[in-house]
């Protein structure tokens, strides 16, 4: 299952939704986190990209093991990278929480509007640890890409030049 695709590994197909939507919800946990009325109006974009990472992260790591048994195991990048999904997950938690929190926020008055109560002290709190996980998570997946693109693509950009193709 987390072998190959049309004869693709899975493994290099499913890393690029990670480095797409993990970034992406970052951001966005971040932006959420400082601006409270966007995360009732956008914070399930947010969730969204931080689930679709969250599962992504996880395919990448087993497809990435299934892989090391094809080609060996790139054990820098397999030591970084088996921590993506727990703050993925980390991240899909926190971000939702938020957005559960600033949701309920919202109040009928008498007058039948709606009015939008500042956010409390809980509040305040997981917006806080929704920014701090979230830049955690932004360093995990760079480093995690990089190390991984550094074992692939290290020995061949250091040994050719622009223009020329490597030696097979």
């Amino acid at each position: 299952m987390f072998d190959t695709v049309l004869g693709l590994p899975v493994h290099a197909l499913v890393v690029h939704v990670v480095v797409v939507f993990l970034p992406l919800a970052c951001l966005g946990a971040i932006v959420v986190s400082f601006v409270p009325r966007w995360n009732r109006t956008f914070g399930f974009l947010v969730v969204g990209s931080a689930a679709i990472a969250a599962v992504s992260s996880y395919v990448a790591v087993e497809s990435g093991e299934v892989l090391s048994s094809r080609i060996g195991l790139p054990q820098e990048h397999y030591l970084i990278a088996r921590w993506l999904p727990w703050f993925a997950l980390a991240l899909l938690v926190t971000t939702a929480a938020l957005w559960f929190i600033d949701r309920r926020r919202t109040v009928a008055t008498a007058e039948g509007t709606r009015t939008v109560l500042p956010r409390g002290i809980v509040g305040k709190i997981v917006a806080a640890l929704n920014i701090i996980v979230a830049l955690l998570a932004m360093l995990w997946v760079v480093r995690a890409g990089h190390s991984g693109a550094e074992t692939v693509w290290g020995q061949i950009v250091q040994h050719t030049q622009p223009g020329t193709r490597p030696i097979p």
